[in-house]
């Protein structure tokens, strides 16, 4: 008898009880983003090899995969392969050297990439509105702190509010700075 290696063995069916990080994902439910509220059940395992769950509501009856809502759902890469091409693309790989890192087809990189941006966008629209207030909120010693240890070298106050209030509209993201302007 050969026995496989532990990390080469199939993951196998994961158990049923670990359904806290879901939540129903039927926005009419009850229920919708209620995580661990003892609604969902496990009802069948899908995937070429048994390991995705199909996921049941008992609120409003909605069926659900547990990919709903991640850069996993419809596609049948493994698990792995997504992470180290969302990695590498995090890295500044190209699309073409991921594609050749990750042994994909550039075009699946490409809607990989594509996927990740949207939910990246959707992500980062929700913590501006949860922020509301604009620069007007910022008291100025902390303006002061945050933007520039010596505002009189630099123009005074008025540059320095100039410099927040774009910060403030390009969503708190810092530009990317090549390695020559370091």
């Amino acid at each position: 008898m050969v026995r496989t290696p532990r990390a080469l063995a199939s993951p196998g069916p994961k158990p049923a009880s670990s359904l806290a990080a879901f939540a129903c994902p039927n926005p009419d439910c009850a229920h919708f983003n209620r995580f661990d509220a003892g609604n969902l059940s496990v009802v069948e395992w899908t995937g070429k090899h048994k390991h995705i769950r199909r996921l049941y509501c008992s609120a409003c009856k909605h069926r659900f995969t547990e990919r709903q809502g991640t850069l996993l759902r419809y596609t049948k890469l493994p698990e792995e392969t997504v992470v180290r091409i969302v990695k590498c693309l995090g890295h500044g790989c190209s699309v073409a050297a991921t594609a050749d890192i990750c042994d994909v087809d550039p075009r699946t990189v490409g809607r990989i990439l594509e996927q990740a941006g949207r939910r990246a966008e959707d992500f980062h629209r929700l913590q501006l509105d949860k922020l509301g207030a604009g620069p007007e909120a910022v008291q100025l010693d902390e303006l002061h702190g945050r933007a520039s240890p010596t505002p009189a070298k630099k123009g005074g106050p008025e540059s320095l509010l100039a410099v927040v209030a774009a910060w403030v509209g390009s969503g708190f993201t810092r530009p990317w700075r090549s390695s020559a302007d370091s």
